[in-house]
């Protein structure tokens, strides 16, 4: 059976609707907790025949108050150069953008939290991200944003940042959204991320989630089959 290792910083943050979606495609999964992580760790997740790199509340540029990230981003760097397939969320496409030399830094448009579609680019409109176009909503949940790696190829954007999605080559995928989030998976960031949700209901967010991801999860379904069908 082929091996999958999720990179979880937080530990309400997992593969939550992509996890069922994985073992149908015959990945036994892993999780490794990045803050309590080892070289052991590190190295069944350099070993994995598929690493995803989850979200979370940091920015990729606190290396010094978060000593485990620089572990994190050399390793998906080095993942990337040997072209081994990498999926990175919200914080984890922050990570490869990172790991492929660009700048990761506090968007100026400010915290983009909530479900709205993305503008797939005609590279995205061509790519596996195709059935997220048509104004499906994704979740966005972030406050940081990249600029576009050298080498990777702009996949989407939102009406408020340029940068939701490259690809990097066939192995690279990075979504700054969340595809991979239930109504009930949700619950639980209602409560860990309260400390960021000041200004926004958290009754409407739960009201999107409960109308939203439903209809959001066949799509991821045909994401990430058409993603890992190319390995």
């Amino acid at each position: 059976m082929k091996t999958a290792v999720a990179l979880r910083h937080l530990a309400f943050e997992d593969l939550d609707g992509m996890a069922p979606l994985l073992a149908r495609a015959g990945y036994e999964v892993h999780y490794i907790d990045t803050p309590n992580a080892t070289q052991d760790d590190f190295q069944q997740a350099r070993d994995a025949d598929l690493l995803i790199v989850l979200g979370g509340p940091i920015g990729v540029y606190q290396t010094e108050d978060y000593p485990f990230l620089q572990p994190v981003i050399d390793l998906v760097a080095e993942r990337l150069q040997c072209a081994l397939p990498t999926l990175g969320i919200c914080l984890g496409a922050q990570i490869m953008a990172r790991a492929l030399g660009a700048k990761v830094y506090a968007g100026e448009a400010g915290k983009e939290i909530g479900w709205s579609p993305l503008i797939l680019m005609e590279e995205g409109k061509e790519s596996v991200l195709f059935p997220l176009g048509e104004g499906t909503a994704v979740l966005h949940w972030h406050g940081d944003t990249f600029d576009l790696p050298a080498g990777a190829v702009r996949l989407a954007s939102s009406a408020l940042y340029e940068n939701q999605a490259f690809a990097y080559g066939r192995h690279g995928l990075a979504l700054q959204f969340h595809i991979e989030v239930t109504a009930a998976g949700l619950e639980r960031w209602y409560v860990g991320h309260v400390g960021e949700l000041g200004g926004y209901s958290i009754s409407a967010l739960r009201q999107q989630g409960a109308m939203l991801a439903p209809g959001l999860a066949p799509k991821q379904e045909q994401v990430v089959f058409q993603w890992l069908g190319q390995f």
